[in-house]
């Protein structure tokens, strides 16, 4: 838990300082997005190699090595003289948290009964949602006191409390109790290349759909889905001559895991995105600090650590498609009533939607993987909790550009600017719409949530 606290307070207090790192390297609103999106990418497609990293070598050298890059990368993104070693410490983030994120599922669902993995997964999330609960305005009032570096620093005390933990408590074995393989079988290097090709292709598609030539976003699209189609063919013919495959298809013959998949993939579109785009609406639409735009989410952190237990006791009980459904509606309707928020709004308006949010992710978050992954083969527990994991951050990776394409395209409809000082009624309207996207997304996820019933597994 205490490790993926370190990966997630990595992926979301950036967002706060990216205002004033903008400013200092004098970057436009594409290029600094891809501070939050290049540590997407990153732990996107790192997700993809923890099932044979846990094999090969187990839990413990796993989470250590995983912890080590994350100290390194927090060290170097903070002492960073230039934009790129900025960018470096940042993929080597994603990387780590790319491999850890995956980890807790495959424990839960290995260490507990079925009725008590609902507790447990909600217990974990408590713990773990501090990390954003608390990030964001410790790292707002770091940034204005300390400026946009101490973000990088934050990870450091939570990386060395995670190193001696693991030393202490996580066990040498692979998932399952066996040894680790040393002299196993090698990597799916042809997966991995495709698999991060064709997740660039698609972000700088996205971006050059708005940015640039439509010949040039048209061919890296194209490119995209030319990876894609490759990865499929490559997993699919691995599994069919018996070596090991950087995804199993056979997660996929699995309905429940088939459609908690696509829920995973849109919601990670629409909290990334969100993730995103709230704090900079905040400081260049509403033109507040970065510590006080840490302030108002601060309550609905709290609220979230408080609903994922509660939610996680449902879940034992609950049909998953029903929890998943209430959140996707609740996180869809604090979206859309950002419309209601102007130049004149109360904070308060802002606090209540953004409690609104997180009561909707604390249905989601411990329901989702739980449902999805409850009916698989203890054999593909691993492969199952890599998958969705990726899924999900392709979609986050995916989501944050998304945001930052629409939002630069609504504020050019609107005939204003992000450049420009101050705030008016245009830049606020054209944020308004860019969340009306994201809620129709969650709406969309709807649909493949009520999916998620029970059914009998295929063999």
């Amino acid at each position: 838990m205490v490790g993926t606290m370190a990966s997630i307070m990595s992926s979301t207090v950036i967002n706060v300082a990216i205002p004033d790192m903008s400013q200092h390297f004098s970057l436009g609103q594409g290029r600094a997005q891809w501070v939050a999106s290049g540590f997407m990418v990153a732990m996107t497609v790192s997700m993809l190699t923890t099932p044979w990293l846990l094999g090969r070598f187990g839990y413990r050298m796993t989470y250590v090595a995983s912890m080590l890059l994350l100290l390194a990368g927090g060290i170097a993104g903070g002492t960073a003289g230039n934009f790129s070693l900025v960018l470096v410490g940042r993929v080597a983030q994603g990387l780590a948290a790319g491999i850890v994120q995956p980890i807790p599922a495959v424990i839960i669902l290995y260490g507990f009964q079925p009725h008590e993995q609902g507790r447990a997964s909600g217990l974990f999330g408590m713990g773990v949602v501090l990390a954003p609960a608390v990030g964001p305005t410790i790292g707002g009032l770091l940034v204005d006191w300390f400026g946009w570096r101490s973000i990088f620093f934050m990870v450091v005390p939570f990386c060395l409390a995670s190193l001696w933990l693991a030393f202490k408590y996580v066990p040498s074995t692979a998932p399952g109790g066996v040894a680790a393989d040393r002299g196993g079988k090698t990597i799916d290097w042809r997966g991995l290349l495709l698999g991060s090709v064709g997740t660039l292709c698609l972000l700088n598609g996205l971006v050059e759909l708005h940015h640039g030539p439509a010949s040039r976003a048209l061919a890296l699209l194209g490119g995209a889905a030319t990876c894609t189609a490759l990865f499929v063919w490559w997993q699919a013919r691995l599994g069919r001559t018996g070596r090991q495959p950087l995804m199993d298809l056979r997660l996929f013959d699995y309905r429940q895991f088939t459609m908690g998949s696509i829920v995973a993939f849109i919601y990670g579109t629409a909290l990334f995105g969100s993730t995103y785009l709230l704090p900079v609406f905040m400081q260049l639409g509403l033109h507040l600090s970065a510590s006080l735009a840490g302030t108002i989410l601060l309550p609905a952190g709290i609220v979230l650590a408080i609903t994922i237990p509660i939610v996680g006791r449902l879940a034992d009980r609950q049909p998953t498609h029903v929890l998943v459904s209430i959140g996707l509606f609740l996180l869809a309707l604090s979206f859309a009533l950002m419309l209601l928020v102007h130049l004149k709004s109360g904070l308060w308006i802002l606090v209540a939607l953004s409690v609104l949010g997180r009561i909707g992710l604390g249905f989601i978050l411990p329901s989702l993987n739980l449902g999805a992954m409850r009916p698989l083969d203890k054999t593909l527990i691993s492969q199952g909790s890599s998958a969705i994991g990726f899924l999900r951050m392709l979609g986050g990776a995916a989501g944050v550009s998304l945001c930052g394409i629409v939002l630069e395209w609504r504020i050019a409809a609107h005939g204003a600017s992000l450049s420009s000082k101050g705030s008016d009624a245009a830049r606020i309207a054209a944020f308004g719409e860019t969340f009306v996207m994201l809620a129709l997304l969650c709406t969309i996820a709807m649909i493949a949530a009520w999916r998620l019933r029970a059914t009998v597994p295929k063999s």
